[in-house]
């Protein structure tokens, strides 16, 4: 911040110093000669202010606008301090990104596939990404979202949209090389369309002069929660805890697992079969603590005092299963808002 400042007033400074001699003293000026001249040290310094990267994107969205190390430490405290229940995701994302984002010499694009039931945290934590990475999150114009049923909702359109997706990716990495795309509902996604993005995610280092290697691809979806629960519920009935489950206890067979599900677009996908998604991250299904955790966060994040009463009975309305043992919330986290509305008369 100093350092932009620190520009500006240098900008500014620059305009004033240059008037003077262009001004002369104040009774020989003429009125158009005076507005020339000022106009004149004007362009002067606001060319200045354009050539001066960090400057100009204090005021306007540049692409890789923030300090890779800096991205990696935002990431790393919105995690701890906003995900609930899901250790393997907080270490796998974090390790993963800043390990992109502090390579110089990245062989091919960052591709994260997120995998869990809804309302465990996928479409949230894509969000912290890219809050992450750009000021303005999901709002800015170098973050790209896809939602399959309503972006891809015709089957007999798969070519048509093969190409447009092809062609918006080229587009907005020729744009910004740290573009990021998130794919939304991959399990409602035709099968086969998202093979036509391969290229991209490859190991080429130019394709027709353009290079994607700076780009970074995320992928949401329901395929695979199954395989997540049953491991999960696997730890419990022996007694382990769930944060003793490590990432090599799912992710092989969470990869296959998609990869042979017909309901989804990864079916027998060439992204797969080539490993080029990077990492298979589960997101574990939530418990009555979990959820109790986001009621309080959103309530304080609303700016009203808690009520543990109100808290405990949002919590105990969610359904929770197997039916037996009521483990695991059959919404994760998804319905708080709206029973907060309910109770509390905001």
């Amino acid at each position: 911040m100093k350092l932009r400042r620190g520009a500006l007033r240098a900008a500014l400074g620059l305009t004033l110093l240059l008037l003077p001699p262009l001004l002369g003293p104040a009774s020989a000026v003429e009125p158009i000669s005076l507005g020339l001249a000022i106009a004149g040290a004007a362009a002067s310094a606001l060319t200045g202010f354009i050539s001066y990267p960090r400057l100009y994107c204090y005021f306007r969205e540049c692409c890789l606008q923030r300090h890779d190390r800096r991205v990696a430490a935002a990431l790393e405290e919105n995690l701890d301090k906003r995900l609930f229940g899901q250790h393997l995701v907080s270490k796998v994302i974090v390790k993963a990104v800043k390990g992109f984002l502090n390579n110089s010499n990245v062989k091919k694009p960052l591709a994260l596939s997120l995998h869990g039931w809804t309302g465990t945290g996928k479409n949230f934590v894509s969000k912290i990404v890219a809050e992450s990475i750009y000021k303005r999150g999901l709002q800015s114009k170098y973050v790209h979202q896809f939602v399959a049923t309503l972006h891809f909702p015709h089957a007999h359109n798969i070519n048509l949209y093969k190409d447009q997706l092809q062609s918006w990716i080229r587009g907005n990495v020729s744009i910004c090389p740290r573009s990021l795309f998130i794919f939304d509902e991959m399990d409602k996604m035709h099968a086969g369309l998202i093979d036509s993005i391969k290229p991209f995610l490859d190991y080429y280092e130019f394709l027709d002069g353009v290079s994607y290697r700076q780009a970074i691809f995320i992928f949401l979806s329901n395929a695979g929660a199954e395989k997540i629960t049953e491991v999960a519920l696997d730890f419990w009935r022996n007694g382990k805890r769930r944060e003793d489950i490590q990432l090599q206890d799912m992710q092989n067979a969470l990869s296959v697992s998609v990869f042979n599900n017909k309901n989804s677009g990864f079916w027998h996908s060439t992204l797969i079969d080539r490993n080029l998604i990077d990492y298979f991250v589960p997101f574990l299904p939530l418990e009555y603590k979990h959820v109790k955790m986001c009621v309080r966060v959103e309530i304080e994040s609303r700016g009203y005092a808690v009520d543990e009463d109100i808290l405990t009975r949002i919590a105990d309305e969610m359904t929770y299963f197997p039916r037996e043992e009521r483990i695991y919330s059959d919404k994760g986290c998804k319905t708080v808002d709206a029973k907060l509305d309910y109770y509390y008369d905001f």
